[in-house]
């Protein structure tokens, strides 16, 4: 006998928990669809079914949505168990793969590049060159400075926009931190894996992604928040998710980072409310950023106890109230839990100022500190069930050529290095997809948590956000970077400190330039921004 309106099950001598919500989740995405459970779609109507279940599940409350399978038993998205986000600072794409083959590189005509930027000291259009240096500066970062260098899709404001800030922060170049810039200032320069073998050596191995854009066009701070919960705002009341509105750059009402309250919903109350753990990692040491994305500032402390600008989860109000600020951990216990095969669902990694390749930062270092958290991983009993997505946090002022997409007036940034490290990932394979920070919640939540989303009609905790970013059309779907299908691949373990590989191409001969009419100073000796 069959209930009218209500979805029939398959008939079954013995139904598990697990079968049994299963086969109930079948026949409501059967029902839904106007068939039979059990029915076969038409060739045509795969997609649609398929989306289909995805809102069924979404709509399901917790208690009725399917547990992961046991690592096992797992299929496609769900054989991934561990997803560790290492996220570095300040590079752009054309900065450090510009000229990868086969990449959205630098545009070149003959080895020769065909783009270039004014520089307003010259009077000339400075072209993208090989920088050999292990330290670089950059330039300003913060939203105001991300609309000068795009100049409406132009892409040619980096140098001006350098001129601009350089001019009111460093205004004598007489001043003993204040140091020379040569003819070319470093941040039209590329690397290649002569200064960063290893991340090419993974490039080549696993998954680049030539199209990965920061979340929102600013600095590192509204980076971090957007990396942990797709939105950067500033809030009234700190217990009140609708007190808050979006804020990308400027620190509200005078406060400062470690001042400021997250009443917002970010990510990790939904992993808490579907008992999935997570920690966030911490370098202690200085902090690689300024507080304003300047390019100068006094290097500040950060650690644990005090919340920074790289460090934005204890300021989060669900953190506390779920009682999880203790998840904040020290770096040491991420080398143990991967030696222990004790990693938590979902990692962040966050470097000191030593190791974040955030000018002037030794881009060397940077990398072994970089490779050291890949081996342990690799290393680790978990490794089959792991995926590394590894990025930095914001262009940092360096070239690229690429105009951003425009995703809800507050996004999307310029383009950063990306790569997808994982046993399943493809290999040797370069995803052309567009993709932001947003992509890593998005497959969190579709491996986790039934594809739920940090949605204020959905969620359980409303905020005033303007958009669900995890569902925006332009979003591409990482999934695409991995093929579940083949057996997991060996580690692939490098060594920290490695000998410089082959150059991508032969240095071009370029006519002299002119000399400056004008020092440019610059500040030295102190943290960039």
């Amino acid at each position: 006998m069959v209930t009218a309106g209500f979805p029939q099950l398959p008939r079954t001598s013995s139904l598990g928990g697990a079968t049994l919500l299963a086969a109930l989740l079948s026949a409501c995405v059967a029902h839904s669809a106007g068939k039979p459970a059990g029915a076969t779609a038409a060739p045509g109507a795969v997609s649609a079914v398929g989306t289909e279940r995805q809102r069924v599940v979404r709509n399901l409350p917790p208690i009725m949505r399917l547990p992961p399978p046991a690592a096992d038993d797992a299929v496609g998205i769900h054989k991934i168990r561990h997803i560790i986000i290492i996220m570095q600072e300040n590079r752009s794409f054309d900065e450090y793969f510009g000229t990868f083959p086969g990449a959205d590189g630098i545009p070149m005509k003959d080895g020769i590049p065909t783009v270039c930027a004014p520089n307003p000291d010259t009077g000339v259009c400075d072209s993208p060159y090989h920088n050999s240096a292990d330290m670089n500066f950059g330039g300003p970062h913060g939203s105001k400075y991300a609309r000068m260098d795009v100049d409406g899709g132009k892409m040619d404001g980096f140098l001006r926009s350098l001129k601009q800030s350089e001019q009111r922060v460093c205004v004598n170049s007489n001043l003993p931190n204040c140091s020379m810039i040569g003819r070319l200032p470093d941040v039209m320069g590329w690397h290649d894996a002569r200064e960063i073998p290893n991340y090419w050596t993974y490039a080549k191995n696993f998954v680049l992604q030539d199209h990965m854009f920061e979340s929102v066009s600013s600095w590192s701070e509204p980076a971090h928040l957007y990396m942990v919960s797709a939105w950067s705002a500033a809030c009234k009341d700190a217990h009140d998710p609708m007190s808050c509105k979006t804020d990308i750059d400027d620190l509200p009402w005078g406060l400062k980072p470690d001042d400021e309250e997250y009443a917002w919903t970010d990510v990790t109350y939904l992993l808490h409310k579907h008992h999935v753990s997570w920690a966030y990692y911490l370098s202690e040491g200085m902090q690689p950023d300024c507080a304003d994305g300047e390019v100068r500032c006094v290097s500040k402390h950060q650690n644990l106890q005090v919340p920074s600008i790289w460090n934005p989860l204890p300021n989060f109000t669900t953190v506390h109230d779920d009682d999880e600020t203790a998840n904040v951990k020290v770096l040491d216990k991420y080398f143990e839990a991967a030696n222990a095969g004790k990693l938590p669902a979902v990692s962040w990694i966050i470097p000191n100022e030593a190791v974040s390749e955030h000018g002037p930062s030794s881009i060397h270092a940077g990398q072994a500190y970089v490779t050291r958290l890949i081996n342990a991983a690799m290393q680790g009993p978990e490794w089959s069930s792991t995926a590394i997505f590894l990025a930095w946090d914001d262009w940092g002022g360096f070239y690229d050529h690429v105009m951003p997409p425009v995703v809800d007036g507050q996004g999307y940034g310029l383009r950063v290095p990306a790569m997808v490290i994982s046993p399943y990932a493809r290999q040797g394979y370069i995803d052309h997809q567009t993709l932001s920070f947003d992509a890593y919640l998005k497959f969190i939540e579709d491996d986790f948590i039934g594809s739920e989303r940090l949605d204020p009609k959905t969620d359980g905790r409303p905020d005033p956000r303007p958009t669900v970013r995890e569902d925006v059309s332009v979003l591409g779907d990482l999934s695409r970077d991995f093929d579940f299908s083949q057996s997991p691949r060996q580690s692939l373990i490098l060594v920290p400190d490695a000998e410089p590989g082959p150059a991508s191409m032969p240095d071009p001969v370029l006519p002299p330039q002119p000399s400056h009419k004008k020092p440019l100073a610059r500040g030295a000796g102190v943290a960039g921004g």
